[in-house]
C-alpha cells in the first residue's frame, strides 16, 4: 500500500478544511462574537496538521491509486475532517465535551442534521454558519472536491470517487475524474446560489437564506432557529424549500443532463420514475391521513404532507410540524421513506431507490424462475443489464444495512432508550437523516443520549454516509494482508 499517497491526500484534504472555515471567521469578526478566537485557532491547528503530509509525501510506484488506497483515503478522510471540524465547536465552548463536538462535525459532514444543540439561536453566527457549511460539503462530498485538485499530482483518482459516491455506480460525465468532479460541483454551486436567490426573494433574511440553503442543498437539515422551518410560518418559504428537497435527492448527473438539453434522460431514467411515484403516492396517502388534523383544511394537509416527505426522503431533516404526533399510518411512511432516502448520485442518504427497485426485480425474477425453472432472465435498469456481481453486492448491502440496524437498536436501548427511539435513531443515522421518532423525533435532540450512545451513532453517520462497505472494510483482517 502507497502510504505516500494517502498522507498526501489527506494532507490536502485538511488544508482545504481549513480554507473552508475562513468565511466562519470572517461572519464571527464582523458580529464581533465570541467565536472568533476559536476559528483561529481551528484553522491553524487544522493548517499545520495538513500541510506536512501535503509537502513532504509523495507517491513511491504507481500513476493509480488502487482499491486499497482509496478505501483508506476515503474512509480516514471522513474521519480526519470530522475530526478536525469539531475544533471550532470545541473550542468556542458550544460544546462542553469532544464528543459533542465530534457528534456535531460529524452530522454536519456526513448531511445527517441530528444535534445535540437545544437553543441554536443562541448559538453565535460564525459557529451557525459553519454548521450549514459542513452540510454543504459533505452532501456532494469534500473528497469529490479534492478530487477537482488532485490532477496535478499526477494519480488517476477513480477509486476514490467510486469509494465516496453514493449508490452502486456513479456515472462520469467526462473522460476523466477530476473533470466529472469540477462539473458536478458546477451544477451543485449553480443550484445552491439559485435556491438562496429564490429564498431571498420570497423574504427571508440574507444569513438563514445562506444556512437554510446549505441544509438543503446538501440535504442536511440544520437550521438556525429551534422550530426549524416551522418557526417562519410562511408557505413559501416551505413549497420553496420543500422543492429544492425533492430536487437535491436527484442524481446530480440527470440535472448536468437537463442543463444541457438533454430532458429525456431524467424522463427515461428507472430510478427517477420510481422514485417520483414514491414521492407522489407517499405526499397523496399521507395527506389524507392527516386531512382532519388541519381542520379538514386540504392544502394546508397537502403542504405539511408534501414538506415532511420531501424532508425525510431526501434525509434533510427539515420540520414545519411535529410529525411524532400525526397518526401511525403516516409515521410508517414515513419510517419506510427514511429507509429507502434519496436516488444514486444524489446528496440524499439512505438505502437508494435504486437498490429497492432491483430488489423488486430480484424478487420479481426469483417468482418467475419458479414457475420457469430453467428461464435465464437477465435484469435490465433503464434498458441495460445489471451484472449477477452487482446484484449479489446488492443484496449484501441491504442485508448487512438491516444487521447494523438490529444490532445498533439494541445496543441503544441499553443506554435507557425506549424501542422506538432506539431503531428510529438508529436509522436516522445510518440513512443520514436526523430526526427520527420518540426520543429523537423533530420537536426534540439528541442533547440528552448518554455519550455512549451519541459515539455509536457517529460510528452509524460516518457508516451511513460511506455506504457501510467504504469504512467497514477498513476493519477487516484481510484488507492489511498484502
Amino acid at each position: 500500500m502507497d502510504f505516500g499517497i494517502i498522507l498526501k491526500v489527506l494532507g490536502l484534504l485538511l488544508l482545504i478544511e481549513s480554507a473552508f472555515m475562513v468565511p466562519s471567521l470572517g461572519i464571527s469578526i464582523y458580529y464581533g462574537e465570541y467565536d472568533t478566537a476559536a476559528f483561529i485557532f481551528s484553522i491553524a491547528i487544522t493548517a499545520i496538521a495538513g500541510l506536512p503530509g501535503f509537502i513532504f509525501f509523495k507517491s513511491n510506484k504507481r500513476e493509480s491509486i488502487s482499491h486499497k488506497e482509496g478505501f483508506m483515503i476515503v474512509g480516514l478522510g471522513w474521519i480526519a475532517a470530522s475530526a478536525f471540524g469539531a475544533l471550532p465547536f470545541r473550542f468556542s465552548g458550544v460544546c462542553n465535551s469532544f464528543v459533542d463536538a465530534y457528534f456535531e462535525s460529524t452530522s454536519g459532514f456526513t448531511t445527517t442534521g441530528a444535534s445535540i444543540f437545544k437553543e441554536v439561536e443562541n448559538l453565535p453566527h460564525g459557529i451557525l454558519l459553519w454548521r450549514s457549511f459542513t452540510h454543504w460539503l459533505g452532501g456532494m462530498g469534500i473528497l469529490v472536491f479534492t478530487l477537482a485538485l488532485l490532477p496535478a499530482m499526477g494519480a488517476s483518482t477513480i477509486q476514490i470517487y467510486r469509494a465516496e459516491s453514493t449508490g452502486p455506480s456513479p456515472d462520469k460525465l467526462a473522460p476523466k475524474i477530476g473533470q466529472t468532479a469540477k462539473l458536478l460541483y458546477g451544477v451543485y454551486v449553480l443550484v445552491t446560489v439559485i435556491m438562496i436567490a429564490t429564498l431571498l426573494i420570497a423574504g427571508m433574511p440574507l444569513f438563514d437564506a445562506i444556512t437554510h440553503t446549505f441544509g438543503t442543498v446538501g440535504t442536511g437539515g440544520f437550521s438556525v432557529r429551534n422550530s426549524s422551518i416551522g418557526s417562519y410560518q410562511n408557505p413559501a418559504y416551505d413549497w420553496i424549500i420543500a422543492f429544492f428537497m425533492l430536487f437535491c435527492a436527484i442524481n446530480f448527473s440527470l440535472h448536468y443532463e437537463a442543463l444541457h438539453g438533454n430532458f429525456k434522460a431524467l424522463i427515461k431514467d428507472s430510478e427517477f420514475r420510481f422514485y417520483a411515484g414514491i414521492v407522489l403516492c407517499s405526499i397523496t396517502l399521507i395527506a389524507i391521513n392527516i386531512y382532519p388534523l388541519f381542520d379538514y383544511n386540504v392544502m394546508e394537509s397537502i403542504r405539511q404532507s408534501t414538506f415532511q416527505v420531501a424532508s425525510v426522503i431526501s434525509t434533510t431533516g427539515y420540520a414545519t410540524v411535529d410529525y411524532n404526533t400525526w397518526p401511525d399510518f403516516s409515521k410508517m411512511i414515513l419510517f419506510l421513506l427514511m429507509l429507502f432516502g434519496g436516488c444514486a448520485g444524489s446528496t440524499g442518504g439512505g438505502i437508494k431507490h435504486i437498490r429497492i427497485l432491483v430488489l423488486f426485480k430480484i424478487i420479481r425474477r426469483e417468482f418467475y424462475k419458479l414457475i420457469h425453472p430453467h428461464a435465464v432472465i437477465t435484469i435490465r435498469v433503464g434498458g441495460k443489464p445489471v451484472s449477477e456481481d452487482l446484484l449479489q453486492n446488492i443484496v449484501s448491502f441491504v442485508l448487512l444495512y438491516l444487521i447494523i440496524l438490529i444490532l445498533v437498536s439494541l445496543l441503544l436501548l441499553t443506554q435507557g432508550l425506549d424501542m422506538m427511539s432506539s431503531i428510529s435513531a438508529t436509522v436516522a443515522a445510518l440513512s443520514n437523516i436526523g430526526p427520527g421518532f420518540g426520543l429523537v423525533g423533530p420537536a426534540s435532540n439528541y442533547a440528552d443520549l448518554s455519550g455512549i450512545s451519541k459515539i455509536i451513532l457517529t460510528a452509524c453517520m460516518l457508516i451511513g454516509r460511506l455506504e457501510i462497505y467504504t469504512l467497514t472494510i477498513l476493519f477487516v483482517p484481510t484488507f492489511w494482508r498484502q
